[in-house]
């Protein structure tokens, strides 16, 4: 893998023990303004990069990491594209628009997605941040969820769509007729950002496909926990091929639940040598890139 920001296979045990104290910083209470209703309560993904040493040469994950993690021998193609402005206005605010279709779905996927960065593990001020700015219990076209990678936290803020699919496998239409599309389903909160109007909306309308990306999931378990394992072919820097980003992840309602197996599942995949010390940059290397 080159993305010029790997630091090597293996982390420095001591470099390794820091990211594991600062990933278990216990969410305190912060300040809190007035707010019309609580906060949202989010979910937890916890997502590592993997190295791509555990691929075979057409993109198959090898047979040892397969058995470790009880992956299926064929994976999930999901074709994946990205919607916004060439200078990127709506991903300046935070927002990402996804458009996707998997191959064993009737459906085109549309998301509309909210990030608020997390300071020193404190998601009780990304939360009411979010508050502050429209996103609360109340509001249930929202789910919330905290991305925690490596080193850092995000919250995630997504509205999903689901329209009838006029392509079959793992196919994406137009890009005129996705576009179309999200602009249908563009939900208020993305329309009205910034100006109260139609600033969104302006965006979206002006805004061009980056991607598409093939991509590949194998859905398993380890230590009695679901996994997931995605490869996505992404073009490389200097445009002339791709190179794969992998990433495996899981879900939990539960933050102790979250930390305890994110510390057992970094701490196994430094070990045998797949972890690549970094966080997980599948969405801004295709915004960059395409």
């Amino acid at each position: 893998m080159n993305l010029g920001l790997k630091l090597g296979k293996k982390a420095p045990l001591v470099l390794l023990s820091s990211v594991l104290f600062a990933g278990l910083y216990i969410p305190q209470s912060t300040s809190v303004v007035d707010a019309k209703a609580a906060n949202l309560t989010p979910t937890y993904e916890v997502k590592f990069m993997l190295d791509d040493d555990i691929l075979n040469s057409d993109l198959t994950i090898q047979s040892e990491v397969q058995d470790a993690f009880d992956l299926p021998a064929k994976a999930q193609k999901i074709a994946v594209e990205y919607f916004d402005t060439s200078d990127k206005q709506l991903d300046s605010e935070g927002w990402n628009v996804r458009f996707r279709k998997k191959e064993d779905k009737d459906n085109f996927e549309m998301t509309y997605k909210k990030r608020y960065s997390i300071a020193n593990g404190d998601i009780n001020a990304a939360l009411t941040l979010a508050n502050q700015q429209g996103f609360d219990a109340s509001d249930t076209n929202y789910e919330a969820e905290v991305d925690w990678g490596y080193s850092k936290q995000t919250l995630s803020l997504s509205n999903d769509k689901k329209s009838k699919a006029t392509t079959s496998g793992a196919t994406l239409p137009a890009d005129s007729k996705a576009l179309s599309l999200l602009i249908d389903n563009l939900p208020g909160k993305l329309k009205k950002w910034k100006d109260g109007s139609s600033w969104g909306e302006k965006q979206l309308k002006a805004s061009r496909s980056y991607g598409p990306v093939m991509a590949s999931k194998y859905e398993g378990s380890w230590n009695g926990i679901d996994v997931d394992v995605e490869i996505w072919p992404i073009r490389n820097a200097s445009g002339t091929g791709t190179e794969p980003v992998i990433e495996i992840s899981f879900k939990t309602d539960d933050y102790n639940t979250a930390a305890t197996d994110r510390q057992q599942l970094m701490n196994y995949l430094n070990q045998e040598g797949w972890l690549v010390p970094q966080d997980s940059l599948k969405t801004q290397l295709v915004l960059d890139r395409y």
